[in-house]
């Protein structure tokens, strides 16, 4: 029998011993075991703010909704924020707080899906490893924007081809073929990207890139030597100066020409867009990767809480300035490619896009058009250095939260190590065809598949009524029985709505006109598997080795 909760839970396990074991009692979490806990609690929430609120609200949300609708956009988004983006972001947060463990040790609560837990921690090396390389790349940009003259401006410099041109204002045929110096500096002298056919030929290591990789990964290891004491003073800095450069940014951006017509373009309401199925599924994959839900790092931050802590309230205020962080970076964006397409007097459609492409070829361009260019890029690409420096600082967090046996200290130089030389091939020449296939394998499928097993774990086999029991002891009050549908029904009918579109949807990598060969795509399958497989291994390993047989087990 499980052993009782104190006042609480009794419950028999002879028949479920396979997927269930004893929690201990927790009313005094100092007692239980030594663990760090936060030195206050804005600490923990600007933490968990900084690794929501990264790259990803700003290149990616606000054209998301321009092309789907604008503002109509916003209907399906926060439909699936409610049902499912909080509801989640709620069970992490509770989970991580009552259990004091990281992503792996929070299922001892439920053994069998403790494969999980490993395939997060993989997902988030993975991740992690290229993370680091678009950091790389904005410090690449914040040093060279310490010029008089910003070096993307003209196409007169030695690594421009004949192609290169300013946007041309007839909209011609022609204009297909050209390039504008901002996207030739980004591909062919910070990438060098000419200098290689392809992923089976990378070229050689840029030594620039590996430079500012190196000084990444040192600022890394000091955010987090000393564990969560020393990242939750980090935040203070990485989680608040973006948002400060954001409205710096849109205060600029707003009176320049052309900007109300770019903010109009974003806000514009087609409601007709919302009877297209892409629209809804991709408000649905919007919400699961902005929030961050699924990584471990909220299941690990919130270990660090006192176990008294109100994580209902940390939810509800976390989730939410996620999400509007979103739609207000939409104006400072808009803002400038609506100046942008007045100055080249072309369509908005043709100077919008979304990922790299914004943030290293559209917004530099529009920056180095205005008085005191050279500052204005130094404050955009500190802000982008803050927004990935505090993503990734959560992300290792995470992953060394479940080493009990080895040192903050050599795990961290174990790891980063690791990343700056078990994938060399991303500061090489043809590193960005490495750089596309992770980003397009490692935390695709991989993570919706992982946040199904989890939420499938808590609410069908730990059980959403002793969930709540949990919750209860910490906070006081049960969740309502909103929260107990959402976790038990409507969450995990979601997320596995969302990992058989994921499958049905797949299209394969590219990058521009390269199309990845057959044996990269086999390669990027291989590593999203390698994590998703953690689960059944796991669980095939847990009823190999415990007593008993598989047939004593009811549900």
């Amino acid at each position: 029998d499980l052993e009782k909760n104190k006042n609480k839970k009794t419950h028999t396990l002879s028949h479920k011993k396979y997927f269930l074991t004893p929690t201990p009692t927790q009313t005094n979490p100092s007692g239980e075991e030594e663990r760090e806990t936060w030195g206050k609690k804005i600490d923990f929430l600007l933490s968990v703010i900084g690794f929501a609120v990264d790259l990803a609200n700003v290149w990616r949300f606000p054209y998301l909704c321009y092309k789907n609708g604008g503002g109509a956009f916003l209907v399906p988004y926060l439909f699936f924020m409610v049902i499912a983006g909080m509801p989640l972001f709620y069970m992490e947060l509770a989970l991580g707080q009552y259990n004091r463990e990281g992503a792996a040790g929070v299922w001892k609560i439920c053994p069998i899906f403790k494969g999980v837990g490993f395939t997060v921690i993989l997902i988030s090396l993975y991740v992690g490893f290229y993370y680091n390389v678009i950091i790389s790349w904005a410090m690449f940009y914040l040093f060279s924007s310490f010029t008089g003259e910003l070096p993307w401006v003209h196409c007169n410099n030695t690594w421009n081809s004949p192609n290169c041109s300013d946007w041309a204002d007839n909209g011609s045929v022609s204009d297909i073929y050209k390039a504008t110096p901002a996207q030739e500096y980004f591909e062919r002298a910070v990438l060098h990207i000419q200098d290689s056919n392809g992923i089976d030929n990378l070229g050689r290591p840029r030594w620039q890139l590996t430079s500012c990789l190196a000084v990444v990964i040192v600022l890394l290891y000091f955010s987090l030597w000393k564990g969560v004491k020393t990242s939750g003073k980090v935040v203070w800095i990485t989680a608040t100066m973006p948002y400060v450069v954001l409205t710096v940014l849109l205060l600029r951006g707003v009176t320049l020409p052309g900007a109300i017509d770019g903010i109009k373009a974003y806000l514009s309401v087609d409601f007709l867009r919302l009877c297209d199925a892409k629209v809804w599924i991709e408000a649905a994959t919007q919400i699961c990767f902005s929030l961050g839900v699924g990584f471990g790092v909220l299941i690990a931050f919130s270990s660090y809480n006192k176990f008294s802590n109100n994580c209902y309230r940390d939810a509800i205020i976390t989730s939410s300035i996620n999400s509007l962080t979103s739609f207000f970076s939409g104006f400072v964006v808009f803002s400038f490619l609506g100046y942008m397409s007045q100055k080249h007097n072309v369509a908005l459609d043709k100077v919008a896009r979304d990922g790299a492409g914004l943030v290293f070829v559209i917004y530099p361009e529009a920056i180095a058009t205005l008085p005191g260019s050279s500052i204005w890029a130094v404050i955009f690409f500190i802000m982008l250095l803050t927004l990935g420096i505090d993503s990734a600082v959560s992300i290792h967090t995470d992953t060394h939260s479940y080493i009990p046996l080895v040192s903050q200290i050599a795990y961290l130089f174990l790891e980063n190590l690791q990343a700056l030389f078990s994938f060399s091939p991303l500061p090489l020449q043809g590193g960005m065809y490495v750089f596309t296939l992770l980003d397009h394998f490692a935390a695709g499928t991989s993570i919706l598949f992982g946040v199904l097993i989890e939420a499938i774990g808590i609410a069908w086999f730990y059980g959403v009524d002793r969930f709540s029991d949990d919750i209860e002891e910490m906070i006081g009050h049960r969740p309502g029985r909103y929260w107990r549908l959402c976790w038990k029904f409507v969450s995990p009918c979601f997320l596995l709505f969302m990992v058989v579109v994921s499958f049905a949807t797949f299209n394969p990598p590219n990058y521009g006109s390269y199309m990845f060969p057959a044996w990269a795509n086999m390669l990027g399958w291989c590593l999203a598997m390698s994590s998703m497989t953690m689960v059944p291994l796991y669980a095939i390993y847990k009823l190999c080795t415990l007593p008993g047989k598989f047939c004593d087990v009811s549900l």
